[in-house]
């Protein structure tokens, strides 16, 4: 049986899709919690709960990897909470509307390592492309098909 996933975790610190996380929860009934540190002000809204955390380098993916159970939908673009996410069993969205499962976090974090290790090194290598209008649209129907599905699964 299919967990039924009806609050949406968002990594805040640096989230593009804060907005569209607010709309698709408020649409579907589910509820959103946002975590960001000190140095980014969010603010609570309907059905979207904010919590702030210190500043220390890794205090909102602890808190969230802390949170995290597998009725929950994970909003990040770090692969390292991602693998924590999904090991705690909620799914895994990027903002850009991406999802990440079991079969794809391995080859992630591969490059995430042999990148670290390439700038160690003195190397250049590219960030990540411009966000876009086409990203927003993909994570927001993303988001809203994810959400409807767990509702239709706890109706069925």
């Amino acid at each position: 049986m299919v967990p039924i996933r009806n609050r949406v975790v968002v990594d805040g610190d640096a989230c593009p899709v804060k907005a569209e996380v607010a709309r698709a929860v408020q649409a579907c009934g589910a509820t959103a919690l946002m975590v960001s540190s000190h140095a980014h002000v969010l603010v609570p809204e309907d059905r979207v709960q904010v919590v702030t955390v210190d500043a220390s380098d890794q205090a909102a993916d602890l808190y969230i990897a802390n949170v995290l159970t597998k009725r929950d939908i994970l909003v990040t673009g770090d692969y390292g909470l991602a693998a924590l996410g999904l090991a705690r069993g909620a799914a895994v969205l990027t903002p850009r509307g991406k999802a990440i499962g079991e079969a794809d976090i391995d080859g992630l974090l591969a490059q995430r390592h042999f990148s670290a290790k390439q700038r160690r090194g003195g190397a250049r290598t590219r960030g990540p492309k411009p966000f876009t209008d086409e990203d927003r649209a993909r994570f927001q129907q993303k988001l809203t098909y994810l959400l409807r599905g767990m509702q239709e699964n706890r109706e069925g």
